[in-house]
């Protein structure tokens, strides 16, 4: 297993968020690979090993490359762990990303992933225990385009049961749920504790990743 002590994870830096704030597509995406995704590929890498222990299965890193993009840049980008080599959009995973004002740390069930409807159904009887289980500061939301959400101490039981109830209907309908950490947040600057924290959310995470596989 990886631990935060030993590496040298530099952190982010406020120019890792200031590159959303710049305007056209291929001028952000050149500062975005530069700055940024080197960041990415070296928390895929410092982070898959204990991932794959905690899930008890191999968890493979995927950097975002946004290749879709023709005209709008990106609002965000993300390194993704799951448990297939080829891709992760389809399956359960977990997200280290940023936006221009956060970095994010969660789990993620997207609009491709299969196992949407059996997570929901799953999860909607076991509402009262993963609102005990899931930390208070977490966030949920159900769009992973969008930035922000609502913070789990103030979502209440029937807001859950709704969110996930949405994601057994709703072809397009999605589930995120995890740490939400401000640009500005010292720890962010903090490789080995930013390391450290992370691994600890996925720690807390592991009761929807598990009802996911």
């Amino acid at each position: 297993m990886t631990t935060a002590a030993q590496t040298t994870f530099p952190g982010f830096a406020p120019e890792d968020f200031d590159v959303f704030a710049i305007d056209g597509l291929e001028p952000r995406m050149e500062a975005l690979i530069a700055r940024v995704r080197p960041k990415l590929h070296q928390l895929g890498a410092e982070l898959a090993p204990t991932l794959s222990v905690l899930c008890g299965e191999e968890m493979y890193p995927h950097v975002a490359k946004h290749a879709r993009r023709k005209v709008h840049p990106p609002n965000d980008t993300w390194v993704a762990y799951a448990p297939n080599k080829r891709g992760y959009k389809a399956h359960p995973h977990f997200q280290i990303g940023l936006f221009e004002s956060h970095l994010f740390i969660q789990f993620a069930l997207i609009y491709e992933a299969t196992a949407k409807e059996s997570f929901a159904k799953q999860a909607l009887k076991r509402v009262s225990e993963l609102r005990k289980q899931i930390p208070s500061g977490f966030t949920w939301s159900g769009d992973h385009t969008e930035p922000g959400g609502t913070l789990h101490s103030k979502l209440s039981a029937d807001e859950l049961q709704t969110l996930l109830s949405r994601l057994q209907t709703v072809k397009s309908a999605e589930l995120l749920c995890g740490l939400i950490i401000d640009r500005h947040d010292p720890l962010l600057r903090d490789g080995s504790a930013l390391l450290a924290k992370a691994e600890e959310t996925f720690a807390s995470l592991l009761p929807l990743y598990r009802l996911a596989r």
